[in-house]
């Protein structure tokens, strides 16, 4: 095969082995090994287009709602911003939305998150929506831990990982094994966050055929929008579910909206006491989970340590129970 018909092949060929043949091909004479690498890498494409997963999208989540609003974006913009709410099911839907259009075939779509415990646990959710294993088209990597293979179409990882990934030598630099990219939960703007921000901003036009997503809560999505060349930003809302108020009593609800004027809590208020009261109460009231909010770390722990002396002390502690505190901390 002469080297016209081989520099016509490498369009076809995988994102991530492109850069490479270009090179090799430019110093002739051409060696059948990289004949063989080229064959191997178009064909290694085309058996991803053919066994790629065909997502469908649970109707009870909001950005299902928007999926056409957000697929037309995707397809017109090289950089989009998803702002969304809790609940509203972007994390998951997302790489689903980009697979329907054909990303994740050339190359991959790269997810990530802020921590290893996410990327693990929604890439187990992803995978079991595509009804796939862990490890086969969606697949993730963390800190000594990869599964990533050649079929893989949804690369899960923190941002730690691809931000790493930016310091590979050669083609490595310009990402070239994803045609997508998805930075979920950038509105935290942790240091590795705020470095991908900056790096993806060079590499774009560079890369016109890589596509950026940049998910965020409610939080200010316009600069984001403005640090990517005014990128549109679609809103989804989040999903909510009723709510009871209930007061401790001799507590009663307010009768008027609380003012500038309304009453401070007593010198003599216990919010501790309060806290265990209410715990009393909600268990008195049946089986069921609660979740205490606490300023910080040192109530956190002091309220956990008296939960756990009441437990053993109370007559409700032949129920199961388990006491977890949950902080920033906490490894």
């Amino acid at each position: 095969m002469d080297i016209q018909s081989l520099r016509a092949l490498i369009p076809q060929a995988m994102l991530r082995d492109q850069w490479h043949f270009r090179r090799q091909l430019a110093v002739p004479p051409v060696a059948p090994t990289l004949v063989r690498q080229i064959q191997a890498s178009v064909a290694l494409r085309t058996h991803r287009e053919q066994s790629r997963p065909r997502p469908t999208f649970p109707p009870e989540l909001p950005v299902s709602e928007k999926r056409d609003e957000i697929a037309r974006a995707i397809m017109q913009n090289q950089a989009v911003v998803i702002c969304g709410e809790t609940g509203s099911g972007k994390t998951t839907q997302l790489p689903k939305i980009c697979l329907e259009l054909g990303r994740g075939i050339a190359g991959m779509i790269g997810h990530t998150q802020p921590r290893r415990i996410a990327a693990r646990s929604v890439c187990a959710r992803i995978a079991q929506e595509l009804h796939t294993r862990v490890g086969q088209h969606v697949a993730y990597k963390i800190r000594f831990s990869d599964n990533v293979s050649d079929n893989t179409n949804i690369k899960l990882m923190t941002d730690g990982i691809l931000l790493a990934e930016t310091q590979n030598e050669g083609g490595g630099r310009y990402l070239n094994q994803y045609d997508t990219l998805i930075l979920d939960e950038a509105h935290e703007r942790s240091l590795n966050i705020d470095f991908l921000l900056g790096y993806l901003k060079q590499l774009l036009p560079k890369r016109p055929d890589l596509k950026l997503i940049i998910t965020s809560a409610t939080i200010d999505p316009a600069s984001f929008s403005k640090h990517f060349n005014d990128a549109p930003i679609v809103m989804v809302s989040g999903r909510t579910y009723p709510v009871e108020i209930r007061y401790l009593a001799p507590q009663s609800p307010p009768q008027s909206p609380p003012s500038a004027t309304a009453r401070q809590p007593d010198d003599d208020d216990d919010p501790i006491q309060s806290l265990l009261t209410a715990t009393d109460e909600l268990t008195a009231a049946g089986p069921g989970d609660i979740l205490i909010f606490l300023p910080g770390e040192r109530d956190i722990r002091s309220a956990a340590e008296l939960l756990e002396g009441k437990l053993k002390n109370s007559a409700i502690s032949h129920q199961p129970s388990a006491i977890i505190p949950l902080m920033a901390s906490l490894p």
